[in-house]
């Protein structure tokens, strides 16, 4: 199977991180990919030392020359499928294959990773009626783009996959002594892009009840995003700046993930939540909201805690309730790193791609609008 995959997004997220890990994942088993990615992006500078990397993004949502630029592409290599991971990618392959006659067009599948309503407009329902196929990373992202007019057999749950045994594995760092904490002070982390569907405001809204709980608390929330000047201002104000930190964009995630107590999610809206993935794989309680496909990642009691999303006191009771039970700490972190383990690896996730490619493909060669698949 020859895929070519697009990703027109400048900066490093989950979504980022979901498509380089599914190229590679790819290449392992012996299929040839072919990565698009922005020309000044991270995801393009990590893809830097490996084959087939083309450098090429839209300006907008409607780029007809990167479009054009894009089928000449497709034309001259052929792909069996290509593989939007963002929206912008959607609008730009869309766009190229409309210019290729339908019997050496190949298949559009796309991904969804955030449970937003599609757009109403003229031009996102010409260019989703383009898709065949939709991989979804929740079943609640499924429901939703079903809703929104997808058809039912166009749309496929692939949850998202992590590097579970390389997260366990990592040697927890000394979280204190690596931020400068109270020595043996409970430390409660949240790690996600400081923009309003995250929901960090709520989780810093509960900070205060939280101190007076446990007032050696220490709650640092790690990303970068247009919300950190008003998140610390809501901590100035609060008068919490020694106990909830704006710790930025670390490097050293992985191995600072495992030595916190406790890892919360205040999302608002969430597709899946990669980085839930992550702390459950690094053996972390997890206190979450509700939001999107959260609920079916974290097992209320069993994995962690899950609150209505949007309201700081039940977010506050959870987080206490956990920071003051270390033993039940545990038991939820060693219950999540089980359960990642059994659903949410990236082999998996790579592997049941692989299956919604050769779904599409062999329905398309049925229908008579694709030629016969290329080699490896």
């Amino acid at each position: 199977m020859f895929t070519l995959h697009i990703d027109t997004a400048r900066s490093w997220r989950g979504g980022q991180n979901q498509a380089l890990l599914t190229v590679m994942g790819l290449r392992h088993r012996g299929h040839r990919t072919v990565l698009v990615a922005h020309p000044d992006g991270e995801l393009a500078r990590r893809a830097s030392e490996g084959h087939d990397l083309i450098r090429l993004a839209p300006r907008s949502e409607l780029d007809f020359a990167a479009a054009f630029k894009l089928s000449r592409v497709v034309r001259e290599l052929a792909p069996d499928v290509i593989h939007a991971h963002d929206p912008h990618a959607v609008s730009m392959a869309a766009m190229a294959l409309s210019t290729i006659q339908n019997g050496r067009r190949p298949a559009l599948v796309i991904a969804r990773r955030v449970d937003f309503r599609l757009k109403r407009n003229a031009f996102s329902r010409w260019k989703y009626k383009q898709v065949d196929a939709a991989i979804c990373s929740s079943e609640a992202i499924r429901r939703m783009i079903i809703e929104d007019g997808l058809d039912a057999d166009r749309a496929f749950t692939v949850y998202e996959g992590v590097q579970v045994e390389a997260i366990a594995s990592q040697e927890p760092a000394d979280v204190h002594k690596a931020l400068w904490l109270p020595p043996g002070a409970p430390v409660v982390g949240n790690i996600a892009a400081l923009v309003a569907h995250k929901g960090q405001r709520y989780l810093i809204d509960a900070a205060p009840a939280i101190v007076r709980a446990r007032p050696d608390t220490q709650i640092l929330i790690f990303g970068e995003g247009e919300l950190r000047p008003a998140l610390q201002r809501q901590i100035r104000s609060l008068g919490l700046d020694h106990h909830v930190k704006l710790v930025g964009f670390r490097p050293d995630i992985l191995s600072l993930l495992g030595g916190l107590d406790l890892f919360v999610m205040s999302s608002l809206t969430e597709g899946l939540g990669t980085s839930i993935l992550d702390a459950m794989a690094a053996a972390r309680a997890v206190v979450a909201t509700t939001a999107g496909g959260i609920p079916e990642v974290v097992v209320h009691g069993e994995t962690g805690l899950l609150v209505p999303p949007g309201h700081a006191a039940p977010l506050a009771d959870a987080i206490i309730a956990l920071v003051g039970d270390p033993a039940r700490r545990t038991a939820m972190g060693q219950a999540g790193l089980a359960r990642v383990r059994e659903h949410f690896t990236v082999d998996r996730m790579v592997d049941e791609t692989l299956a919604v490619y050769a779904h599409v493909v062999d329905r398309r060669r049925a229908a008579g609008t694709a030629r016969p698949p290329a080699s490896a």
